[in-house]
């Protein structure tokens, strides 16, 4: 929401919609009294028949026509009940929440005067909800400010969003652009909307971005269209389409990334010009160059020449895995370093990462069947590609284009699966590259090319680091991620250096801490528990007393007696006289 309305009243407008979303729409729930059914059908359908259907009943304002709709029953029909005005008051409110240039007195006193033609008038709205209607993103004009079509628009709206089913809503409401279709096919049943099936853009636009606000913008339609056509912002439309709100996305994240900013508004300066303005063409903004290994190895405070025998041992085995204790960075630097090696124009396409539990089956990761149930309610079953097959797959289709393309396949945590069972027959494929054979589950030969390289993590700590078999270990090389030696020791320190100067004896402490633990390495401790931006003294003591410890105490748990040499005043002053249980003292 920073990326379109900022402040504290903007913040409280969104949060009423999102009550708004949840209460109205997901149930039948009311805004101003939670609890009670006010936005349910029958409501809703009395609504549009009293107000909707009877459009020339009497003549005056909006508000005294308003009130003879409601309070003068048709023959056929009994009195309003005390639910059909605040129906139409809490109706009022959700497009008084967007509107601006309407003063926050008035949409209250508005609202406030049709609950007061009740039988039985609601109580106040709550504080939060009054505060709400501060704010207000869109300013339609006289000539578009029709009420009675905008709220016509929201009742029939949520009338015949009613009529779905409950998990058709919950889909819609999780997919913006579905819920789109859904909003723009609404076929207007009421004499006053049966005209404007084609007219009422700007009512539904409103509607959009109260319910989608990180998706869609507060600009009407006609506006919108402008932006989407502006010359200036033709380059950032990189993946072509018709839907106008799919091309301001794009043109955002390309401004953002211009302006080097986390949000704007398209009304003010410097872009308001480039769409309404006479300026010319900004060429798009230069893509930084590719990284290397030296700028990643920079930035992760290691040695290039780690880095680089990394990138040696990939190339000659095609497989490698990273072992060592747990905060040492080693899925960090996989990925990180993946990525580089990648390169091509988005590098994040060709790294996929997987993480191995204990229940992770052959199934999931080469290729299995699932289940796929029909809508007679019998259950069929279907083949599907595990992340090792689509990867290899990608693979082997960009290298048709790119004989250069190199692929990553990241398997975390690779020794908490069974590994026999998860890599069945790839354990031969894995050692011969190019060779094919038949898959469990397939007739299909398969092979695994050679521009697909894999990198898996293992933890040391974990007791079942002994499961992993000798035949696996053959076709890996591994590389030792060991706080207590260079290259991972001295990560801590560096970055202390750069980032925390005045905190540089926490690697004093750390590498302390490790020297006790010289014949448990598997346990040492890595950097990255305390490599977090704006580190202080009572950050780090609280990272080492609720996660350091409890760490060591479960390492340590056939010696617990050892868990003192570990107490943090011991470490810091180790030269301090210690008190009679054992622990030091100032």
């Amino acid at each position: 929401m920073s990326s379109r309305h900022t402040g504290n009243f903007a913040e409280q407008t969104y949060q009423a919609a999102k009550r708004f979303k949840a209460n109205a729409l997901l149930t039948d729930d009311s805004l101003f009294t939670p609890g009670v059914p006010i936005w349910a059908t029958n409501l809703l359908g009395e609504l549009r028949v009293r107000f909707l259907d009877r459009p020339d009943v009497g003549d005056g304002d909006f508000w005294g026509k308003l009130q003879r709709q409601l309070t003068d029953s048709p023959a056929e029909m009994d009195d309003s009940p005390a639910e059909v005005f605040q129906l139409m008051g809490e109706v009022l409110y959700v497009y008084y929440l967007i509107l601006a240039r309407v003063k926050p007195e008035t949409k209250q006193s508005n609202i406030s005067k049709v609950l007061s033609w009740s039988p039985q008038p609601a109580g106040p709205m709550p504080r939060e909800l009054t505060d709400g209607l501060r704010s207000g993103f869109i300013n339609l004009g006289n000539a578009r400010m029709n009420l009675a079509f905008l709220v016509g628009t929201l009742i029939e709206t949520v009338e015949q969003w009613k009529e779905l089913e409950m998990l058709e809503k919950l889909r819609l409401i999780d997919s913006p652009l579905e819920f789109k279709d859904f909003l723009f096919g609404v076929r207007f049943r009421s004499r006053l909307l049966e005209n404007r099936q084609n007219s009422g853009d700007a009512e539904r636009h409103v509607l959009l971005h109260i319910l989608f606000p990180d998706y869609f913008e507060s600009i009407l339609a006609d506006e919108k269209n402008k932006i989407a056509a502006a010359a200036n912002f033709a380059p950032y439309i990189a993946q072509p389409t018709e839907d106008v709100d799919l091309k301001i996305q794009q043109i955002r994240q390309g401004l953002e990334a211009e302006l080097g900013v986390n949000g704007f508004s398209f009304y003010e300066p410097p872009v308001v010009e480039r769409w309404k303005g006479d300026v010319p063409p900004k060429p798009p903004p230069k893509p930084p160059p590719p990284p290397d290994l030296q700028s990643l190895a920079n930035r992760l405070y290691l040695p290039v020449g780690f880095l680089q025998e990394i990138e040696q041992l990939l190339t000659e085995r095609r497989q490698v895995i990273f072992q060592g204790p747990p905060g040492t960075g080693k899925t960090y630097v996989a990925r990180e370093l993946a990525q580089v090696l990648a390169g091509g124009a988005d590098p994040a396409d060709r790294v996929k990462l997987v993480q191995f539990h204990p229940s992770y089956a052959y199934e999931d990761f080469v290729q299995g069947f699932r289940p796929k149930p029909s809508a007679d309610g019998q259950v069929s079953f279907y083949l599907r590609d595990g992340p090792l097959l689509r990867a290899a797959e990608r693979a082997k289709e960009q290298a048709k284009q790119d004989p250069e393309a190199k692929h990553y396949l990241i398997i975390d945590e690779i020794n908490r699966g069974n590994l026999a069972a998860v890599f069945g027959e790839l354990y031969f494929l894995l050692e011969y590259r190019g060779e094919k054979m038949k898959l469990q589950y397939s007739e299909d030969a398969f092979s695994l090319p050679e521009n697909l390289f894999i990198i898996g993590t293992m933890n040391t700590a974990d007791r079942s680091i002994a499961l992993v078999d000798l035949a696996l270990r053959r076709r890996f090389y591994f590389v030792e991620f060991r706080p207590d030696e260079e290259p991972v020791k001295g990560v801590l320190r560096r970055w202390l250096r750069a980032m925390a100067p005045d905190m540089e004896w926490v690697a004093d402490v750390v590498d302390d801490a490790n020297a006790k633990l010289a014949d448990c390495p598997h346990i040492a401790i890595g950097p990255s528990y305390f490599m977090r931006e704006g580190l202080t003294e009572e950050g780090f003591e609280r990272i080492w007393n609720h996660s350091i410890r409890p760490y060591l105490a479960e390492g340590l748990f056939n010696d617990p007696n050892r868990l003192a040499d570990f107490e943090l005043e011991k470490l810091r002053n180790p030269n301090a006289p210690a008190h009679p249980d054992g622990t030091s003292a100032e």
